[in-house]
């Protein structure tokens, strides 16, 4: 069987890393690359014999592809410590590597995320397909500061089982990380288009599209109030989007 890494990026993880470390022993090898935590997540680490590396925090993409660089297995994995690798979907990666098709050169795997303790199944999120799993002669990151990826050179293909995601546990997480992406993604957008004027129907009606979107085009409703709720909270992220565009307008102006 073909060997495999897990690549973890982590920074002050110690609620959520032991969990998804249980879920990954099996692997050939752990990668743990943290940014500076002062909890217990290397502690923890340490725990699951993973081999452990300290980067000073140089954003998502860099410490990502830190980690992947670091890996010493054909076949990578990425994981959150904020997610959980299933018994079917572990079996079925084991069976993949057994004997893996030699045209295909990365998997993306549908992610099954949680908002405020509810798996969410509409609204555009879920089976919200992930590449994760990968040969790593034939992988990058993509070089963003928010929503970054793994880009493989290749054919690629999909895994049937769910990979967990446990995010949002909380209204207050949910909106401090909103406020984090949302600058992240803003920074990125106005070096790349900043010449783009904002102007006050950008900040509205990009919001009441993305409620209008998750909501009721994608069915978010069928979510119950956890849908209206997660739906509310995208509209959030778009006004703060537009909003923090139009802040380095004025300052460079």
């Amino acid at each position: 069987m073909n060997e495999i890494s897990i690549i973890i990026i982590t920074q002050n993880e110690a609620g959520h890393i032991r969990d998804c470390l249980s879920s990954i022993s099996w692997a050939d090898e752990i990668i743990v690359v943290d940014g500076g935590s002062s909890d217990d997540t290397l502690a923890i680490c340490r725990e699951f014999n993973a081999t452990i590396y300290e980067n000073p925090w140089p954003g998502f993409a860099a410490q990502k592809q830190y980690a992947l660089d670091r890996a010493t297995k054909p076949w990578v994995m990425s994981i959150d410590s904020d997610e959980r690798v299933t018994e079917s979907l572990k079996q079925e990666i084991q069976t993949l590597l057994q004997s893996p098709d030699p045209d295909i050169a990365g998997y993306s795997i549908p992610r099954l995320s949680s908002f405020l303790g509810k798996p969410i199944r509409h609204g555009g999120w879920y089976p919200g397909y992930q590449m994760r799993l990968f040969q790593k002669s034939k992988t990058r990151v993509s070089q963003s500061r928010v929503h970054e990826g793994f880009i493989v050179e290749g054919q690629c293909g999909r895994l049937r089982n769910d990979l967990l995601h446990f995010t949002h546990v909380t209204i207050e997480a949910s909106l401090s990380r909103m406020n984090r992406y949302s600058s992240l993604e803003a920074q990125d957008r106005f070096e790349h288009n900043g010449n783009r004027r904002i102007h006050w129907y950008d900040i509205t009606l990009h919001s009441l599209s993305a409620f209008w979107r998750q909501y009721v085009t994608l069915q978010g409703f069928r979510d119950g109030m956890h849908g209206f709720i997660l739906a509310t909270v995208t509209a959030m992220v778009k006004s703060a989007l537009y909003m923090k565009l139009w802040e380095q307008q004025q300052k460079r102006d």
